[in-house]
């Protein structure tokens, strides 16, 4: 079930107010939905609505379903109940309107495809073959694919070592490239499956910067799927956190707090402040382990019971 949290005491800051056109419709809906996988119920009753141009977290424990929930709107998953709505069109009828990174690709230092070519990918990587030899001089769409190629790499900061081999560069340069690769197509909606997972403190504060000036300079709505909500929390209109089959869905301020946790759990959840401003949860429980959110085929993360103290959002 997904409850507003409203009439809580904010523990973190309002963030600030998003790019956006007041009485638009929105970006993303979900009313009443669930989704089943391998006969288990992942979450049920689900209800949330972002706005055009808002940037939004997607948190909870492991196996929470986080990654299954941007599958729903990708329309991979279906429905098992309730409705969405992306775009203004059902999951799955988006195309190109919506920019999709999958959870973090581990390229082989070996690997000599260029970064650019990895961003290019993401304007024709349905089609086959290999490229004519400068037929962006004989074709207008290659010269405007070009063109917009250039554009996004420079937009993200990638400009000096596109032209490395994707297996050299680093792994913050690497996100950004495959962030310009999400980008290459000017969606409306980017979908980011935990863009900041495996990479140092410095780099995820950089590529968080660099998806928040895409949101408010760009006006592109972006949901993102977090490991830890730190390195976001300042930039967040809204989160969505996933627990026990259930979501609860608001401002940070709203969310993230004892109250608001302690009711979506069922158990005593307490949310503290560091001296350095991170928010740490503690009470969560690990969520059962026979969930399989990642990849087809693979088992779900061990889970275990007891309690945690954690950063917020620890989850898949």
């Amino acid at each position: 079930m997904t409850e507003s949290a409203t009439n809580q005491t904010p523990d973190t800051p309002v963030s600030p107010e998003p790019t956006r056109s007041r009485g638009s419709a929105p970006a993303v809906q979900m009313m009443d939905a669930a989704v089943r996988l391998g006969g288990r119920m992942i979450w049920s009753e689900a209800t949330l609505e972002v706005a055009p141009g808002e940037f939004v977290a997607i948190l909870g424990p492991n196996g929470a379903g986080k990654s299954t929930l941007v599958k729903a709107l990708l329309g991979v998953f279906p429905l098992a109940a309730g409705r969405a709505v992306v775009l203004g069109r059902p999951p799955g009828e988006a195309g190109r309107d919506i920019g999709y990174l999958p959870q973090r690709r581990n390229f082989d230092p070996g690997l000599r495809v260029r970064g650019i070519d990895i961003v290019r990918l993401g304007s024709d990587g349905d089609r086959w073959g290999v490229p004519i030899p400068g037929g962006h001089r004989l074709f207008r769409n290659r010269r405007e694919q070009r063109h917009l190629v250039d554009e996004v790499i420079e937009l993200v900061g990638a400009t000096a070592y596109a032209s490395r081999p994707i297996g050299e560069v680093s792994g913050g340069e690497q996100q950004r490239l495959l962030i310009a690769q999400a980008l290459v197509g000017r969606p409306q909606l980017l979908l980011l499956d935990e863009p900041l997972d495996s990479l140092d403190l410095p780099n995820q504060s950089s590529v968080a910067a660099l998806i928040s000036r895409l949101c408010r300079e760009r006006g592109v709505t972006v949901m993102i799927v977090a490991h830890d909500a730190n390195p976001i929390l300042s930039y967040l209109d809204r989160v969505v956190y996933l627990a026990r089959g259930r979501a609860v869905s608001g401002t940070p301020a709203e969310v993230i707090t004892s109250a608001t946790l302690t009711s979506l759990y069922g158990t005593p959840i307490e949310v503290l402040s560091a001296s350095d401003g991170r928010l740490v949860v503690v009470g969560e429980p690990e969520a059962p382990a026979h969930h399989t959110d990642r990849h087809a085929g693979h088992p779900g993360h061990s889970g275990h019971s007891g309690h945690s103290g954690h950063d917020p959002g620890t989850a898949r």
